[in-house]
């Protein structure tokens, strides 16, 4: 029983739990990178509609603001096993640069939301004119 729950275990289970929340981290981002890419070439050269970016940066957005999510749980799993002061220090600083991303990125996807929705709705009060 002792082995079970001795610290040595519990050290090298929460790595494998770091280690796959990284992967999901890297595995979000690059599907993320991979649709939007995939999307821009679409909208850009074959229906050519440039007003289509601002949705695709919106979905990517996310995508990151997702990924940099995985990355701060497995910065604070990486430190869920006895501490030391360093790695505590080290995760208040990584913390610190990944929440304030996620605050500008978070702050990008709400004004490219707004844009999309005047867009569209520009768009509805046109289709409305020209139809009367």
């Amino acid at each position: 029983m002792e082995f079970i729950l001795s610290e040595t275990w519990l050290r090298q289970l929460v790595s494998l739990l770091v280690r796959f929340t990284e992967a999901g981290a890297a595995i979000v981002i690059f599907a993320g990178g991979a649709i939007g890419f995939f999307r821009f070439v679409y909208s850009s050269l074959i229906i050519r509609r440039p007003e289509a970016f601002s949705e695709i940066r919106l979905d990517l957005g996310r995508f990151l603001a997702l990924g940099l999510e995985f990355q701060l749980a497995s910065d604070l799993l990486r430190t869920a096993v006895a501490p030391s002061f360093e790695e505590i220090g080290k995760l208040a600083s990584v913390a610190a640069i990944r929440t304030a991303l996620n605050y500008f990125l978070s702050r990008e996807i709400k004004a490219e939301r707004e844009e999309v929705t005047r867009t569209q709705a520009a768009k509805v009060a046109q289709a409305d004119g020209t139809s009367r």
